[in-house]
């Protein structure tokens, strides 16, 4: 797409193009309630425009809105002054955590006196006190939970003895009924002779 170079030409696109965009405008401000403003000027600065409520209104709506999102390209001096300043502040706090932390782990203790060690001393003495106060709360509960599994172990194997024991007594019942039996079975089995009469004698023949 380039400029036309006929004038002729150009002012007859010109104007056809201007009615179709003020139809357009003219059409979303009605199907889509929307509030539009046009502003056109001609190759000769004449001024075409379409306001589908004021022009002056919708304009000066266009200045407010671009005035609360504008971003400020530069901070004020204050501003910078203020973050600068606090931006040193924590680096200093940050040095001093460290050098802090290296005196506790017991470096760079070359240069210290007497009365920075005795703080040093003494919070490491309360931090001994918590880590064996914590040391001693998981032994206990690590103690708890296996009195809890024995406990559980034995009343598990009270219930196995219990019924090792019954079945034991079931199976020497049932044996000694089968023995039983068995006996009386054999009893019954027994042929057994009748004789009627005297009993037989020997004679002996003289």
């Amino acid at each position: 797409m380039r400029r036309i170079e006929n004038a002729t030409s150009r002012q007859v696109t010109f104007s056809k193009r201007r009615n179709g965009l003020l139809k357009k405008a003219f059409e979303l401000s009605v199907l889509c309630d929307a509030e539009v403003a046009l502003i056109i000027f001609s190759p000769n600065s004449k001024l075409y425009e379409f306001a589908s409520s004021s022009m002056s209104g919708t304009i000066k709506r266009y200045r407010e809105h671009v005035k609360e999102n504008q971003t400020p390209n530069s901070a004020c001096p204050e501003d910078v002054q203020h973050l600068r300043q606090l931006a040193e502040g924590m680096a200093k706090q940050i040095e001093l955590l460290e050098v802090a932390k290296r005196k506790i782990l017991g470096q760079c203790l070359g240069s210290t006196t007497i009365e920075e060690l005795l703080p040093i001393e003494e919070q490491l003495e309360r931090s001994v006190c918590v880590i064996r106060a914590r040391k001693m709360q998981v032994y206990n509960k690590q103690v708890q939970q296996l009195q809890s599994k024995e406990r559980m172990l034995t009343t598990e194997n009270a219930v196995l003895n219990e019924k090792y024991q019954l079945q034991t007594t079931e199976e020497s019942e049932e044996g000694i009924e089968n023995v039983i039996v068995m006996e009386n079975k054999d009893a019954s089995d027994v042929e057994t002779g009748l004789f009627i009469g005297l009993p037989k004698r020997n004679i002996k023949n003289n």
